[in-house]
């Protein structure tokens, strides 16, 4: 990867000197496509073989313990599932947030790469929650996903508290 778009990735200009630009708009296009494709446990269901499209959010709950009593699936599989639907939804839930608080920050003109910084924060710590959520049964350790989650959330104040200093800085004359 060459050295300018690493710069511009963490939030400096190309040549160190000039402003980068805002990412924000594509850190919300990565996550937008994180939450409602690459997190939607639509292709799981089909590979297991109980993916219904007439009322697909209650395919875990009215054929996931049927499928594992017929031998389709293990009980790992149905929790890991529901452990899926349960990150999809989240991812979604959280979405909006992030989508509001960049941009609070792109409105107020918070320095580019200070959003940068917090995107990339934010989408790193999305991505490493989807991960341990799909992949920890353990309950000690899934609290390092619950670390993840306050990542991403303190990425999101972050940029609403920039956001508030920006905005207030502009008011005193």
């Amino acid at each position: 990867m060459p050295s300018s778009t690493l710069a511009t990735m963490l939030g400096r200009g190309s040549d160190g000197l000039a402003p980068p630009p805002n990412n924000a708009p594509y850190h919300a296009i990565f996550n937008f496509l994180f939450a409602h494709v690459f997190l939607s446990s639509r292709l799981l269901k089909n590979i297991y073989g109980f993916d219904h499209n007439v009322n697909p959010r209650e395919d875990v709950s009215r054929f996931g313990e049927r499928a594992v009593q017929d031998g389709k699936i293990t009980r790992k599989q149905l929790n890991m599932l529901k452990r899926n639907e349960a990150a999809h939804a989240n991812a979604m839930e959280h979405f909006p947030m992030f989508v509001g608080s960049a941009l609070f920050a792109t409105v107020a003109k918070v320095p580019n790469d200070s959003i940068n910084k917090a995107c990339l924060v934010y989408s790193v710590a999305r991505v490493l929650y989807a991960v341990l959520y799909l992949t920890v049964d353990n309950v000690k350790l899934s609290y390092v996903r619950s670390l993840t989650w306050w990542t991403s959330n303190f990425a999101c104040i972050y940029l609403l508290w920039q956001s508030g200093k920006a905005l207030n800085a502009g008011l005193v004359h």
